[in-house]
């Protein structure tokens, strides 16, 4: 007899809670149309006056058994997933995302393409220092079959008294470095005046770590028709690094790479900490090529083999390191930057492990 009375009584709140669900999603209906005059008529979303009246109405007509406070915290938890019901109606879908495009963009470097599903190689020296300098490092590159060269013109420096770069000049050294050994130049630009200067030289904007927030110079490279290579903030999280890059495609530019390229952490073992779960997160959620820089994630030339490795293994549409002819008198970076021989080894090891990989992936399909 208790049991039956037990399950009459549960049904009975069965029948309520369905009730309120009804309710509920009636009022979430309400509260869309609400948010859309609330657009049309420019006012802002969350309303606290508005919120205060409901409240105080409840608390003048609640006849428990549960306590006032009770009920207008439940109320206040309607009030914030309405809110939110609101926001997200109307919420724009970024034009990175995968969301408003689900096919990859494909990045075309003169015939060297990113985001296609192979796997690419950027090579050059951390700054342009000469002539001879820049077409050795090209040389050795030609031979490994390479045409994606970096090269560092305008060095935006932790120290004002370091080398900053040759500027123009160094852009004219890697533009007819690049013109001798039919290879495309990626170097960065830190100006937004200097945009349109450098499209005589380069072939990639690079916008650095230190400007992926410079909202000025982002805008200048949406307006250009030139692939850039967007490197992660020094301490960006992976949503801010995607909306950096939205700026850029705003201006109708879509065709961006995104670099990670190391967080600043606590840990001092590196220079920096590469973030590689970024790489498959980024693939997921933007449909942009993603490019690691193994160079300037760790800063020690010891590990850039292991890092590339694991780059191109979790998915990376290219890895970035840096090469230099004698990289103990190299007027930055030298101790990250691969001599010569070592980049022959470097790239002799990931050319046998990118094989392997893709060997791997036929197999399992």
């Amino acid at each position: 007899m208790k049991t039956h009375e037990l399950d009459r009584l549960r049904q009975k709140v069965d029948e309520i809670n369905l009730q309120l669900l009804k309710l509920l999603n009636e009022r979430g209906k309400i509260v869309k149309e609400i948010g859309e005059q609330k657009t049309l008529q420019g006012v802002k979303r969350f309303d606290p006056v508005r919120e205060r009246q409901v409240l105080d109405m409840i608390a003048e007509n609640n006849e428990g058994p549960f306590e006032t406070s009770t009920v207008q915290h439940i109320f206040k938890t309607i009030f914030k997933a309405s809110l939110e019901l609101q926001e997200d109606d109307n919420r724009k879908a970024l034009l990175v995302s995968r969301k408003k495009k689900p096919e990859n963009t494909i990045v075309d470097i003169k015939g060297e393409k990113l985001g296609d599903g192979t796997q690419s190689f950027i090579m050059g020296p951390c700054a342009v220092e000469s002539y001879e300098q820049v077409r050795e490092v090209a040389k050795a590159m030609k031979a490994q079959g390479l045409r994606l060269m970096r090269g560092g013109a305008f060095k935006p420096r932790t120290s004002p008294y370091d080398f900053q770069g040759l500027g123009v000049e160094g852009l004219e050294i890697l533009r007819k470095v690049a013109d001798e050994f039919d290879m495309a130049i990626i170097s960065e630009i830190l100006n937004p005046n200097d945009i349109e200067m450098s499209l005589d030289y380069v072939d990639v904007i690079q916008i650095g770590a230190r400007n992926m927030q410079n909202f000025d110079l982002l805008k200048a490279a949406g307006k250009v028709n030139k692939p850039v290579l967007l490197k992660r903030g020094l301490a960006a999280t992976i949503e801010e690094f995607i909306n950096a890059a939205e700026y850029i495609i705003a201006q109708g530019n879509d065709q961006i790479i995104l670099c990670e390229r190391g967080i600043r952490t606590y840990e001092k073992a590196t220079r920096n900490t590469l973030d590689i779960s970024a790489v498959p997160i980024l693939k997921q959620e933007t449909h942009l090529p993603v490019v690691v820089d193994v160079t300037h994630s760790t800063g020690r030339r010891d590990l850039l083999l292991p890092t590339a490795k694991a780059a191109l293994a979790i998915g990376a549409d290219a890895v970035m390191a840096e090469v230099h002819p004698d990289p103990a008198v190299a007027l930055s970076d030298s101790a990250q930057q691969m001599n010569i021989p070592q980049f022959n080894a470097f790239m002799e090891e990931l050319k046998g492990f990118r094989s392997k990989l893709a060997g791997s992936v036929q197999h399992s399909v």
